[in-house]
């Protein structure tokens, strides 16, 4: 299984539109275009078909994570109490 069938799988079964997959990629500071987003999503004999690298999908799971459960609390706060 290819990163951009994981990237499709979890899009359909997280109901994302393209623009939540650009706002979750933004909330690790990765910037996407929608053009480049769409590439993505092609199918593999599409001339205009981009394939999915690892530091895509890596940052869109992070990004995920952080939309799904909230940023994570900063720990050297909580040992200073």
């Amino acid at each position: 299984m290819s990163n951009n069938d994981i990237l499709k799988k979890l899009r359909v079964a997280l109901h994302l539109r393209n623009d939540d997959i650009i706002h979750i990629l933004s909330l690790v500071d990765f910037k996407v275009s929608a053009s480049e987003l769409g590439a993505l999503f092609r199918k593999a004999d599409h001339p205009l078909y981009k394939e999915c690298g690892d530091q895509i999908l890596r940052n869109f799971l992070n990004g995920l994570v952080i939309h799904l459960r909230g940023p994570m609390d900063d720990k050297r706060v909580h040992d200073k109490e």
